[in-house]
């Protein structure tokens, strides 16, 4: 399980809010991984829990990726699942207003991981902070995920509970149960089969 971002670190984030300019408070509207760098191929370094705070310091031109202060550095959450206050309004960060006033980073230098041929992008849900997990699956489903793990996909956004994969993607059976699991980003999760919703993320 990746560690989640905790209290203290938290009120860390706020407290260095006034450092800088264009520094915006920002919420994840469901659990979202807090990555290494702009990409999904980045390595999961902590989740921000659904309601919990962050504070947004700039997103890449023409990208949903944005970086959020942390203690010894920066770090990446996809700005779809993040909403902030933008004039008196609670707006999901990837449609702000053309003056919300953040500020554009650039990708780092020594991207490593940086991949654009993606197969395909998950699409998120407009409506995400509605949709609810399955809560924790039975033990033996987990076990099984995990001892028949299966090559990524790599798709172009965020692997949060709610978003739909394409049709693109091959599910795979858990034997006597109901939903399907892949492993998208490298991050295991299970999916309905039927609509193709992520509805529990493997952490």
């Amino acid at each position: 399980m990746k560690p989640v971002l905790l209290p203290a670190l938290t009120g860390a984030l706020l407290a260095m809010s006034g450092a800088a300019l264009a520094e915006t408070p920002v919420s994840a509207v469901t659990d979202l991984n807090v990555r290494a760098g702009p990409g999904p191929q980045y390595p999961v370094i902590g989740v921000i829990a659904a309601g919990q705070s962050a504070t947004l310091t700039g997103c890449i031109e023409g990208s949903k990726w944005c970086t959020i202060a942390e203690a010894g550095g920066k770090a990446w959450v996809y700005s779809d699942y993040v909403t902030a206050d933008f004039g008196g309004s609670r707006v999901i960060v990837t449609r702000r207003p053309a003056d919300a006033g953040i500020a554009v980073v650039a990708p780092p230098a020594d991207d490593v991981y940086g991949n654009d041929n993606y197969t395909g992008a998950i699409v998120s849900d407009d409506d995400a902070g509605t949709i609810e997990s399955i809560g924790r699956p039975p033990a033996e489903v987990g076990t099984y995920v995990t001892a028949h793990r299966v090559d990524p996909v790599y798709l172009d956004g965020e692997v949060v509970t709610g978003a739909t994969l394409p049709d693109t993607v091959e599910l795979r059976e858990i034997p006597d149960y109901r939903y399907r699991y892949v492993y998208v980003n490298n991050q295991p999760a299970l999916v309905d089969p039927g609509t193709r919703r992520i509805v529990y993320v493997m952490r």
